[in-house]
């Protein structure tokens, strides 16, 4: 079978990839190609916002392809225009070219996704499900009585009716997996911040433990955290030294260090092969040690990113972050101590905050001082508990999935409007990095430079902003 996956046309016009500044590869979409390519399907990848790709183009690539099958993946902000892709499949292609939809959005909002052209949902993990889809299409044609056995999938039976299979479980050896069919990629096009540095992106672990409130991970990928080898993980990353020159390696795992016997391996791994890289990674205060912490910067790690969230432990408590504000003073002053490098994540705007509430986060975000800090919207992704909750207090005010960006505020709270909410974004980034010492600290170390096309832009927003203000009002 001829299978085609790809990215929704149009996409780098939306906020997500706008704003963002960086270029990151579809790991899913390749790892899917890889298992198709393992069993002798023939597969393209379109990675339509790193090439930014508009509607025209993108259907050309695929008409000119001849697919049998087309894969499309979704994240929330990305639906409408996914929908849109698969419709314009069936109308210019026709019936006969099979819609697959996966990722996020569509593992939850599966019915949604059947209204929109597409034909099949894959949910949830989609290695092995695409891949007995594929085969089934190719032996069987499109049989409803065939795929009512695949395990993970959603369509409409022969009443229109909507048909979902019993969950598919989770791959308990990831290490079976083949590596992400980077062949099929513009490996030469991702970037960091905008500057072309030879990256790669390497996923060690999918999962986790915690469930967060506003997290799709855990709902996503599991509850269970699943490691791969560190064996198979130095593996690639060599493979990405040697045959893509990679520089610098991204980790996509939400909490890498929650394994440190996977850590310590992993490093052990590195050291041994001699490959001169630097790395970056995500993970928790409360899984973070200074022994570990060292560890890393000593090795390569040239910046940490810690979901720190909030200023209040009864917030934290609620959403189910299971981590102390204690914990975070005492990681980002190691940080300090190292002289290493870190990113803080903090979110404003949960359901119960009041506008001083979310004034005392970005107060901590300051005493924390973390090298960089990211302030996002709260935002009600479908699949999360925080979604079935805004829905059942009615909170959500903005259903356009195209602004579920973490940038805009789709949703209020019981204290405050999303206007209000969207003035505090502004007032946080103001207050964080207009401060005399951020931009001290920033030009001594030659990075203001590289951050002035990103983070200004919220800065120039503002001022802009407070132009027209004085304008039309005058104070």
């Amino acid at each position: 079978m001829k299978v085609l996956l790809t990215v929704p046309p149009d996409v780098h016009r939306l906020e997500i990839y706008r704003v963002a500044g960086m270029k990151a590869p579809p790991l899913g979409l390749a790892y899917i190609a890889a298992v198709l390519e393992r069993a002798g399907h023939k597969v393209k990848i379109i990675d339509t916002p790193t090439l930014e790709m508009d509607t025209k183009t993108w259907l050309h690539e695929v008409k000119s392809w001849s697919p049998d099958v087309v894969g499309i993946s979704m994240l929330t902000p990305t639906a409408p225009k996914g929908y849109m892709a698969a419709r314009l499949v069936k109308q210019e292609l026709g019936d006969d070219v099979v819609v697959l939809a996966g990722g996020p959005h569509p593992t939850f909002m599966y019915e949604e996704a059947l209204s929109n052209g597409v034909d099949i949902v894959v949910r949830g993990e989609g290695e092995y499900t695409t891949l007995e889809v594929v085969n089934a299409l190719e032996k069987y044609g499109f049989s409803r009585e065939v795929l009512s056995d695949i395990k993970g999938i959603a369509f409409r039976d022969e009443d229109g009716k909507v048909k979902v299979t019993p969950p598919r479980p989770f791959i308990k050896n990831l290490d079976e997996l083949p590596w992400p069919a980077r062949h099929l990629l513009p490996m030469e096009k991702y970037t960091l911040f905008g500057k072309p540095i030879q990256i790669a992106h390497v996923m060690a672990s999918r999962g986790c433990p915690y469930g967060c409130m506003y997290c799709i991970t855990s709902y996503f990928w599991g509850r269970r955290i699943r490691f791969r080898s560190h064996e198979d993980v130095a593996n690639e990353i060599e493979f990405l030294v040697d045959r893509y020159k990679a520089k610098h390696i991204a980790f996509a795992d939400d909490d890498l260090a929650i394994n440190r016997r996977f850590i310590y391996g992993l490093i052990d791994e590195l050291k041994k092969r001699g490959l001169d890289i630097t790395f970056s990674c995500g993970s928790r205060v409360s899984h973070m040690d200074k022994k570990t912490l060292k560890l890393l910067y000593d090795n390569g790690c040239t910046a940490l990113y810690f979901g720190v969230e909030s200023a209040s432990q009864e917030t934290l408590d609620r959403i189910g972050k299971k981590v102390r504000l204690e914990q975070a003073v005492r990681v980002f002053q190691w940080v300090k101590e190292l002289k290493g490098f870190a990113l803080g994540s903090f979110i404003l705007g949960f359901p119960w905050e009041t506008i001083e509430d979310m004034k005392r986060t970005v107060e901590f975000a300051i005493k924390l001082d973390p090298n960089y800090a990211q302030f996002t919207v709260l935002t009600p992704y479908p699949g999360t508990p925080l979604y079935y909750y805004a829905k059942k207090h009615n909170l959500i005010e903005d259903w356009n999935w195209e602004h579920y960006t973490t940038i805009r505020p789709v949703m209020r709270g019981f204290h405050f409007t999303r206007e209000d909410l969207g003035r505090m974004i502004k007032y946080a980034y103001r207050r964080f990095y207009l401060r005399p010492a951020f931009i001290g600290r920033e030009l001594r170390a030659g990075r203001l430079r590289d951050l002035a096309g990103i983070l200004f832009k919220e800065v120039f927003s503002w001022i802009k902003d407070t132009i027209v203000h004085y304008m039309r009002w005058g104070r």
